[in-house]
């Protein structure tokens, strides 16, 4: 079975939200091409609702969140053939970080190798007390690429040599710490995690929130002064609208 992409729209109060879930559960919710494909597709399709709130990834059952890229397909490929494959994964988490909302990774049990890069790419993980985490590639015969070039920014320089290098598993507990993950929940409160994130997020202005993760991405890639002076206009704009204006007259009261 190739698997499939779930989606599911969530209305809300304050706007909508999506639910991306990716359906492979007897392979480890792994991710062949034709996934990759889907996944990316169907967050550039989202990326175009002027309505949306926010972006929810899952997967399906409680053994994988995503148990990387599919290890049968890559067995298969040439040189050639492997640059396709990889350059696809990072279009697809490309896709993640150029949606102009919130992503939220709602992790259950294993997110290995693409899937750790595909998290790494979301605004914010919530995982469960039994979800791991793996870079295992070099244990396969390649290094880990793309994404994971995110890592060092959430855990830092020394943790990311340690997954990267040797390939080990760490726990939700020793990601919460590192701050690989943003919240650990038991395994009967995901949902309840998730949605709290999401009220926090809907409860703020749509417009702000938008240009905030566009200058977060910006920050990432330039230099002081530039992430400034992207950040100075940002702010000028957002005044634009009369949203800011509104919001400070109703908590002035």
């Amino acid at each position: 079975m190739s698997g499939r992409i779930a989606q599911r729209i969530e209305e809300r109060p304050n706007g909508h939200v999506a639910f991306l879930r990716v359906v492979r559960p007897e392979k480890l919710n792994v991710l062949n091409a034709a996934l990759m494909a889907a996944l990316r597709d169907a967050l550039r399709v989202l990326a175009e609702d002027d309505g949306l709130r926010a972006v929810v990834i899952e997967g399906e059952g409680t053994r994988a969140w995503i148990g990387g890229a599919d290890i049968r397909e890559m067995a298969t490929l040439d040189a050639v053939g492997a640059r396709q494959l990889i350059t696809l994964l990072h279009d697809t988490c490309d896709a993640v970080r150029r949606c102009p909302v919130p992503v939220v990774a709602a992790i259950r049990g294993w997110a290995l190798g693409g899937g750790l890069e595909l998290a790494a790419s979301c605004d914010l993980r919530i995982a469960t007390v039994g979800a791991r985490f793996a870079m295992p590639e070099v244990r396969i015969g390649i290094p880990s690429v793309i994404e994971a070039r995110l890592l060092p920014m959430l855990i830092g320089w020394g943790r990311a040599r340690r997954l990267l290098l040797t390939g080990e598993t760490i726990d939700a507990a020793r990601a919460e710490a590192w701050g690989l993950v943003e919240e650990v929940v038991a395994e009967d409160m995901l949902e309840a995690a998730v949605g709290r994130v999401l009220d926090a997020i809907l409860a703020s202005a749509p417009g702000a929130v938008r240009a905030q993760k566009r200058l977060i991405a910006g920050w990432e890639e330039q230099s002081g002064p530039a992430a400034i002076a992207a950040s100075v206009s940002a702010f000028a704009a957002s005044f634009g609208d009369g949203e800011p204006q509104a919001r400070m007259k109703r908590a002035l009261g």
